[in-house]
């Protein structure tokens, strides 16, 4: 990835309920900081924040992960829209391409095959879970108190 070339991820899930503001939600910025946070109020836990720095080869490999969905080919007109059950965002700068993506929160795969779009709504089902694994796997390495 050149340094002169823009690259920007950001991924929200959330829903208000009963117990307050719950939400998933991590950034990975230009500079390699990757952001994390995950509010839940559930059995009174706090709301978890991880910052960490990644180097320019897990910024290339986040880069490939969304370039190979083609994602960026996919217009969210048609998928179900953010409700009572919760949204989800998906904001990537990729070079001079910008797109933003709003959708509800999807259960599972059946969600998906019910929906109005079925194809590009199960690319971006696949695509969140490749890039939460990733994210949950650099945090989890990252802040290990006991390493293996």
């Amino acid at each position: 990835m050149s340094d002169e070339e823009e690259f920007y991820v950001r991924y929200y899930v959330g829903h208000k309920g009963k117990f307050g503001h719950e939400f998933l939600e991590f950034e990975f910025r230009p500079d390699g900081l990757l952001r994390y946070a995950n509010n839940s109020r559930y059995k009174k836990a706090m709301m978890i924040r991880k910052e960490v720095y990644v180097g320019t080869a897990v910024l290339d490999e986040v880069k490939r992960i969304i370039e190979l969905s083609e994602i960026i080919k996919e217009n969210d007109a048609s998928w179900p829209a953010p409700d009572s059950v919760g949204r989800q965002e998906l904001e990537v700068v990729i070079a001079n391409q910008h797109i933003s993506f709003v959708t509800s929160k999807i259960g599972s795969l059946v969600d998906v095959e019910d929906s109005k779009d079925p194809d590009g709504l199960k690319l971006f089902y696949f695509l969140i879970q490749d890039l939460r694994c990733m994210v949950f796997s650099l945090v989890g390495m990252h802040f290990k108190i006991k390493p293996i």
